[in-house]
């Protein structure tokens, strides 16, 4: 395990939470989070990072020029997702920028995580192939790519093109689900998830609980 979870691994059961654009992975990690788990989203800190006055702009700004930071000061995530879902150089230079600042203030908040559980929403766990040493399971949402695509357009208002732009850059689906420890399904509604959150969640108590007694 990473240093910097090691301190959390020894005391706090940890899930990582994945799945394609589209799949559903803040909506399942929300009603995890109403049964008591504590959530860090790593989507979240990148959003946080790169907000006006954020950590990342500035190093942003020098890499990539002024035309993707916003008249309010934050990253044009919208100019960023094109430039870089259609230039992989580009990608992999905001992901340098980007990824060490994230892994920074993931650990930072696991530090002060308090739950029954604790459950990490990283939406590229299967590209990094790290998580697998820092969370005892892996949980993936899956839809179909029909779905992914569907919900996306009519979420972001992207074209299909630019949707499976960016599903080409991510894991494929039997890739995700290879590397699952459990997998849910989220094609339908809300209602149809919580069967399998409830599920999984006496699961995740169960074996926090071990882990707990474990390292008493």
């Amino acid at each position: 395990m990473s240093d910097i979870f090691s301190s959390v691994g020894a005391t706090l059961f940890s899930i990582g939470l994945t799945g394609g654009i589209g799949s559903g992975k803040t909506t399942v990690a929300n009603l995890f989070g109403e049964r008591g788990a504590a959530l860090i989203d790593t989507d979240a800190i990148a959003h946080q990072l790169t907000t006006p006055g954020g950590v990342a702009i500035n190093a942003i700004r020098t890499a990539f020029g002024d035309s993707f930071i916003g008249a309010d000061g934050a990253m044009d995530r919208a100019r960023m997702r094109a430039h870089v879902f259609a230039d992989a150089a580009a990608r992999k230079r905001l992901e340098a920028v980007l990824h060490p600042l994230i892994r920074s203030e993931t650990a930072r908040a696991a530090q002060a995580a308090r739950g029954d559980y604790l459950i990490f929403v990283v939406p590229l766990l299967v590209e990094s192939q790290q998580w697998r040493t820092r969370t005892s399971r892996i949980l993936v949402v899956d839809c179909s790519e029909d779905v992914q695509i569907a919900r996306v357009m009519q979420r972001n208002g992207m074209t299909r093109a630019q949707v499976e732009a960016i599903m080409a850059a991510q894991a494929t689906r039997a890739e995700r689900l290879a590397a699952a420890d459990d997998v849910i399904e989220n094609n339908g509604d809300a209602a149809a998830l919580l069967p399998q959150i409830e599920r999984l969640h006496a699961l995740y108590l169960s074996m926090a609980k071990t882990n707990r007694d474990g390292h008493l």
